[in-house]
């Protein structure tokens, strides 16, 4: 019975345990827009014409706000940064939306703080933010 139970704890053990890693440096509008991607293998970055980039960031703050485990960091200026940890190890992932209302674009980026993959988990989380972005009000 013994044996059994160290993998269990072990197991209990990390999904306890916040795997957050630091917080990237590239963060945030740098030049009139988010960062690109450092590898696609965990990072998802997607630019979308809107009419008014503001009015679509203001749609997509409750959106943000709703998704599990999701954290608003920091939102102003036509910018919303927010963290979204995994639900079994809490990885967390960096949310970036930015209203580039320059060009009418909505620009946005989710991006792994830790490891070389992903598994599409960012890509999928950008299609989502855009289908709350396309759905009739």
């Amino acid at each position: 019975m013994g044996t059994l139970l160290q993998p269990l704890l072990l197991i209990l053990s990390l999904a306890l345990f916040q795997l957050v890693g630091p917080v990237p440096p590239e963060l945030g509008v740098h030049n009139g827009a988010l960062a690109p991607c450092p590898s696609p293998a965990h990072c998802a970055r997607a630019d979308w014409a809107v009419a008014d980039p503001g009015s679509a960031l203001a749609l997509l703050v409750p959106v943000v706000q709703a998704m599990p485990r999701t954290t608003l960091v920091e939102q102003g200026d036509g910018y919303l940064h927010a963290t979204v940890s995994s639900a079994l190890f809490g990885f967390v992932d960096d949310l970036e939306l930015y209203a580039d209302q320059a060009h009418g674009l909505l620009q946005a980026r989710s991006v792994s703080r830790l490891g070389d993959s992903d598994l599409g988990v960012n890509g999928r989380r950008l299609n989502a933010v855009k289908a709350a972005l396309l759905e009739p009000i």
